[in-house]
Formats: structure tokens, sequence, C-alpha cells
């Protein structure tokens, strides 16, 4: 009888071997498209911070990416999907797939990536004590635009009138055209603001531009209008417009520069989030983040398209100067 046990349980295998321990599930959830150059250098940036504080893809964590390729209306069923895999936390990139994590789960710990004032949108009860399962890193810096307009004046002085292109579906966006217009009442300027809450309507707010002489345009940092970049950029081109973005992406598509937060920083800096909550921190007590570095680009070969000349002041701030 005694034999016949040890047999069975040499026979057995281990514990471990039986019950293999699952590496923790980082959901990644997206409104992009993977073939975007810039969210893939975003992820690497999330990617990196992981590595440098000691995790191994495949091995000590694994990476489900979710993305809708620019169909919002996916995000609720990919959101649903991540829930139902048991992640043990939800990286919403951006508002507009933050609100259906936020609606997939409760309790799941979600973690905003550059999302534009979550406390205005609802998702968090303040940046200091977020509440709930949701906090992360924001977008959120108003004074911004009112840089931008700053930095556009010092290339283009004598411009008399700037639009501003924004999402009024944008909840984040209603306090940066406040912003814009105290600023530009300060650099007296005349701002023309012009909503787009689709890529229809950027035709038409170019047109209006047109219409009201509009001697150059600031695009306000929004999912669409990011997407939108190239079309953008081409519009204004035709209509010889200097154009300013808040992310880097706009340049590299052919604006004339942009000023903005760092977003592959933040993305790198999220990666302290997942490794505090996958070592029990509870979301409602990590404070939202605010943007700590910026970057200015400037884009040479569209300024001499536009008979334009970068002073130093700028050139010397510039990050990076496209040629």
């Amino acid at each position: 009888m005694l034999i016949a046990l040890a047999l069975a349980l040499l026979a057995a295998p281990p514990a471990a071997a039986q019950r293999p321990a699952q590496v923790p599930r980082i959901g990644f959830l997206s409104p992009g498209s993977p073939s975007d150059p810039r969210w893939q250098r975003y992820l690497e940036a999330f990617r990196q911070g992981l590595r440098e504080l000691g995790y191994v893809e495949g091995q000590t964590m694994a990476l489900e990416p979710r993305w809708a390729e620019e169909q919002y209306d996916r995000l609720p069923g990919l959101a649903a999907e991540l829930v139902r895999l048991k992640a043990d936390v939800i990286l919403a990139a951006t508002t507009p797939a933050v609100r259906p994590a936020r609606d997939a789960t409760r309790t799941t710990p979600i973690i905003i990536l550059a999302a534009f004032d979550p406390v205005a949108a609802g998702l968090v009860a303040s940046l200091a004590r977020p509440g709930g399962n949701v906090t992360g890193v924001t977008l959120m810096a108003p004074e911004l635009v009112g840089k931008q307009l700053q930095l556009l004046q010092e290339v283009v002085p004598k411009v008399p009138r700037v639009a501003l292109l924004w999402n009024p579906a944008n909840v984040a966006h209603p306090p940066q055209v406040r912003e814009a217009e105290g600023a530009a009442r300060t650099l007296g300027v005349r701002l023309q603001p012009l909503g787009a809450r689709g890529p229809e309507e950027i035709d038409r707010a170019f047109a209006a531009m047109t219409r009201e002489r509009a001697g150059a345009a600031l695009v306000l940092v929004d999912v669409m209008l990011i997407d939108q970049r190239t079309r953008i950029v081409n519009l204004a081109a035709k209509r010889r417009l200097p154009v300013v973005f808040g992310l880097r992406e706009g340049a590299d598509a052919g604006a004339l520069m942009a000023y903005g937060a760092n977003v592959a920083d933040m993305y790198r800096r999220t990666a302290t989030y997942v490794d505090k909550i996958l070592k029990g921190a509870k979301p409602a007590d990590l404070p939202v983040e605010q943007p700590t570095t910026f970057e200015l680009v400037v884009n040479l070969k569209t300024a001499k398209a536009l008979g334009l000349t970068f002073p130093p002041s700028i050139l010397v701030r510039a990050e990076q100067v496209i040629q």
C-alpha cells in the first residue's frame, strides 16, 4: 500500500506544473491603428518603461493590444474582450478609449494614457485623489495653447487673424479655446475658432478660414484631428497657411511646427503605474499626473515653401528640426 502510494506521488506532476503561474496580463485599448507609426512609437516607449522596471514581455508580463482602427464604435466590444480575458490592468489611450473601458468594468484598474481633463470628463473625482478604478497620465495643460500662439507670432509676427481648429465634441476643448482667446487678446491677434466634429467638417472649416482671410492656424490636440493631420496639412498648404499642432506628429506630417507634451515620455512613465498596481496599489490612491516634459519640433521644408524663416530663438529651443 505504501509502495503504491509512493509510486503514485512520483508519477504525479509537480504542483507548479499542474497549475502554471500565469503572468500578469496588461490590456492596451487604442482608438487608432497599429499601422500608424505614432502608435507604435508610443507603445514602444511604454515597453521601454516596463523593461526599465525589470519586466520581460512574454516572461513576467503579457501585453494584449486591441485596436479600433479609428472606428470608435468598436471600442466598447474591445474593452469587454479585455475584461473577459481577465486583464490585470487596462491601459486606455485617450478619452475615447477610457469611457468604454470604464463602462466595461468598475473593478479592473484602468490607466489613462494621454487623455485631456479627466475631471471635466467625469472619469476621476480629482487629480490628487481619483477615486474609483481610473488613474493615469493626462495631457491637461490649457496654457499650452497660449504658448503655441506666442511661438506662431514669433515666426509670423504680422499675422492679423489666426484660425483655431477644435472639436466641439471634445470636453477638454472649451477651456483651451477660452485660454487661446485670452492669449490672443494679450498678443493683439484676432482669433477665429472653428469647430470640426468629424473629417467632413474640416473642409468647411478651411473654407471659412479662406473667407475670413486667416493668416495662420492652430490645431488643438484631439484624436480625430491628429488622425486627419495629413488632410489638414494639405488643405493648409493649398492656402499657404502656416499651421501649428500640439503634437509632434503634426510637424512630421508637414505642419510648420508643433509644440506640446512629449507623449512618448508619458507612455514610458505610465509603466510605473502598472508596476505599482501589480504590486497591490489601488488606482483610487494614485494621483493623476500632468505633463512634465514638452517638445518643440519645427519643419524647415514647410517654412521655406511658405517663404518664412525661423528666428534663432526658436531654432535653439527645438528638440527636432525637420529638414
